[in-house]
């Protein structure tokens, strides 16, 4: 099972729909259990046959072989304080982008730790965390009848957990994985979506990015 904590914000519902399409069996997780199981309904209802569960995130920590953090930067270090442990011996896919909004802009925040992926970490000491997800536009998730377009750069310091995740970006059609190193490099990762977020307020569009020059790799 994918298990998605914060999973009825935006990012983390379109993804779940996206792996529940594709035949993936996963569970929506909220910090109102009750909106969790609501949001899977709705799912369920919408999309007859897939394979959607929900509740809070602490049950979502428990049951998911592979766990999603999709909450808004503010409130991940709280959420993973209390799952640590839960967490153990996982792999833990970091969606998060720390970012501001001031009269329509986004802009980065700076995290101590270099970036919320490396903060995850020092949580979840006991986790292989890995950081993907964070340039994909939301709207375009959720527009579950239309391929998606682009390039999901993944990091992290657990070769065998980043493998597994590129795999799985690969299972959403039109996604193509690419290896972004050490898990020190999801803040670049990270700091790139705020810059897609205002070229898509100026085009009124939803980017997303796509390397060039790796065919023959």
């Amino acid at each position: 099972m994918l298990s998605f904590l914060g999973g009825t914000g935006p990012e983390g519902r379109g993804l779940a729909l996206r792996y529940a399409l594709a035949g993936r069996e996963v569970f929506i997780g909220s910090r109102d259990a009750g909106r969790g199981r609501d949001s899977a309904v709705e799912l369920g209802e919408k999309w007859p046959g897939i394979s959607v569960k929900g509740g809070g995130n602490g049950e979502g920590a428990r049951l998911g072989e592979m766990v999603f953090i999709c909450v808004p930067y503010e409130a991940q270090k709280a959420l993973l304080t209390g799952l640590a442990e839960s967490l153990a011996g996982k792999v833990v896919v970091n969606v998060v982008a720390p970012l501001t909004f001031a009269k329509g802009r986004a802009a980065a925040v700076t995290v101590p730790e270099g970036s919320a992926a490396e903060e995850s970490q020092l949580l979840l000491p006991k986790s292989e965390v890995v950081a993907a997800f964070q340039n994909l536009s939301a709207r375009k998730l959720l527009a579950a009848g239309r391929p998606m377009e682009g390039d999901v750069v993944v990091c992290s310091d657990h070769d065998g957990a980043k493998k597994k995740v590129m795999g799985l970006v690969e299972v959403i059609e039109g996604l193509r994985a690419v290896d972004g190193g050490p898990l020190a490099n999801a803040r670049y990762v990270e700091q790139l979506t705020a810059l897609l977020l205002n070229v898509n307020r100026i085009y009124k569009a939803q980017s997303s990015i796509k390397l060039v020059g790796l065919q023959d790799w």
